[in-house]
Order: structure tokens, then C-alpha cells, then sequence
């Protein structure tokens, strides 16, 4: 096999082209939005601490996991048939369970640094260290890796001798299992194993989390509630859109492509678009330092001019 045909969202031309246009603005709003959020924490003094180290990296994250998927998907809409070579194929795969992971993991962190922050407060600049947040970080990397890593390798060498069209927007395991020549039951178990697993308990992990954190409040003025609240409903937001469809997907051990492949919207596209949203709305520390990087940046503009 040297080549797969993705079969995207729509077979119908005219609504190709409306999802051509609609998906070109959210890869842009996403790329440009948090490409926007690392370069403001990274120019401001004032966003060092742990919380901010995190969103700097899931931004990053965020660029790195939409460009996976939604660049090949935009492309396909304007052409009869979204080819894409197998060695493409396979490191899409892998780039999608990388990048999706290690956002996982990102995001527990994230959740363990507010509890700490509200639970724990006296301990905080201790617990959360300088040196601890980039542990945590690198192991996230590093967990992404392992992951992407076991599920690839069983799919790429299986034997794939026809038909060639992927049920899917992107190469995903499951949709591969489907088209391979071979009993793959044993691969299947082992995907909802890893992938399933890995999204299920660090969603609940992050809801028992929020849930101690809530216990904690107990007693709490409305003022200190409403300040909690500001602050981890970004987070709890950003979980339930990303953890949501994507332990819903993968947690099953068979289920219906076209179904997937709707939901896979909701994890792989959506939620990187809206978390610049969702992190600078509500956040007054981050649209104070953008304003200061805009002023800064147009000041240079008119110096220069």
C-alpha cells in the first residue's frame, strides 16, 4: 500500500467548499491565538509563574496538535481525492496521539497546580518549584512520546493490501485496524487499552481534583468562591471539551466510524481554537499583558517609521 484516501466530512462539493472556508478560519484563529498567548507570557515578567509556565506550553501544544490533522483535511476539500502517502499516514498518527497526550497530561499538571494554589497556599512556592513545573512538563513530553510510540508501531507494520480509503479526516488507529489484512482484534484491545485508559483516568483524575478543591471551599465567603471559581473555570472548561469526546471515542472497543469522525471535531479542532478564548477572557493578568505587548509592538512600529 502506498497511499490511503481520507474520506473527510462530506462527499457533496458545495459543502466541501463551505468547510474549506469555515475550517480555514479556525486553523488561523487557532495558529494565530496561541501563538499570541507563548509570546505574551514569554515578553512579560509579570505571567512567571507555574500556571502560566503551563498555558505557554499548552498553547504550544495546541499549534503543534491542530497542525497534525487540520492542514491535510483543509487541503482535501478542494481536490476529488485526499491522498496521502503511507509514511504520512503513519506520522500522522503518530503526531495526533503525541500531541493529544501530552495535552492530556498538561492538563492534569495544570489541575494540580490549582489545587495546590487553593488547598495548599502557604506550601505553594515550595511544592510548585521552579525545577518541579519543568519535571512535569518533560515528563508530559515524554509520556506523550511512549504513548504515540505504542500505538504507532503495531499499526505500521501491519499488512495493508487493500481497499485504501480511510473512513476518517485523519489517520487514526481504529479506522487503520479496519483496512489491514490480518486479524487485528489483539492491536483494537491494545489501542483502547493505551489511548482509552490514559483519557478516562486522567479525567477523572482532573474531576476528583475539582471536586476535593470544592470540598475545600466549604465555609468560604461568596467573594473567595467567585475568585476560585474565575480562576479553574477556564481549566474545567478546556477539560470537559478536550477529555469529554475523546474518552468517549476511544474508551469503546468498536463503534461507528461516521460517528468518530464527527466527534473527533470536538477534540482534535475545536478545542485548540477556543482555549485562547477561554484562557484570556477570563483572565484580566493575560489581557493586561497582551494589551502591553500590542502597545509595545506598535510603538516600535512608529519609532521605526
Amino acid at each position: 500500500m502506498k497511499e490511503f484516501i481520507l474520506l473527510g466530512l462530506s462527499e457533496n462539493q458545495g459543502v466541501q467548499k463551505i468547510y474549506f472556508v469555515v475550517f480555514l478560519i479556525f486553523y488561523i484563529l487557532t495558529v494565530s491565538g496561541n501563538l499570541l498567548i507563548v509570546l505574551t507570557v514569554k515578553s512579560s515578567q509579570h505571567l512567571n509563574c507555574p500556571m502560566y509556565f503551563f498555558l505557554c506550553h499548552l498553547s504550544f501544544v495546541d499549534v503543534c496538535y491542530s497542525s497534525v490533522t487540520a492542514p491535510q483535511m483543509i487541503s482535501g476539500f478542494m481536490v476529488e481525492n485526499n491522498t496521502i502517502s503511507f509514511a504520512g499516514c503513519i506520522g500522522q498518527l503518530f503526531g495526533l496521539h503525541f500531541f493529544g497526550c501530552t495535552e492530556t497530561f498538561i492538563l492534569t499538571a495544570m489541575a494540580y497546580d490549582r489545587y495546590v494554589a487553593i488547598c495548599r497556599p502557604l506550601h505553594y512556592p515550595v511544592l510548585m518549584s521552579h525545577c518541579l513545573c519543568g519535571r512535569m512538563v518533560g515528563v508530559s513530553w515524554a509520556g506523550g512520546f511512549l504513548h504515540s510510540t505504542l500505538q504507532t508501531l503495531p499499526t505500521a507494520f501491519l499488512p495493508f493490501c487493500g481497499p485504501n480509503k480511510v473512513p476518517h479526516y485523519f489517520c487514526d488507529v481504529r479506522p487503520l485496524l479496519r483496512l489491514a489484512c490480518a486479524d487485528t482484534r489483539a492491536e483494537g484491545l491494545a489501542a483502547v487499552a493505551n489511548s482509552g485508559v490514559i483519557s478516562l483516568s486522567c479525567f477523572l483524575i482532573l474531576v476528583t481534583s475539582y471536586v476535593v478543591i470544592l470540598v475545600s471551599l466549604r465555609g468560604q465567603t461568596l467573594v473567595g468562591w467567585h475568585k476560585v471559581l474565575s480562576t479553574c473555570g477556564s481549566h474545567i472548561t478546556v477539560v470537559i471539551l478536550f477529555l469529554g469526546p475523546s474518552t468517549f471515542v476511544y474508551i469503546r472497543p468498536s463503534g461507528d466510524l461516521s460517528e468518530d469522525r464527527s466527534v473527533a471535531l470536538f477534540y482534535t479542532l475545536i478545542p485548540p481554537m477556543l482555549n485562547p478564548l477561554i484562557y484570556t477572557l477570563r483572565n484580566r493578568e493575560v489581557k493586561g499583558a497582551m494589551r502591553k505587548l500590542c502597545r509595545r509592538r506598535v510603538g516600535s512600529k512608529n519609532g521605526k517609521g
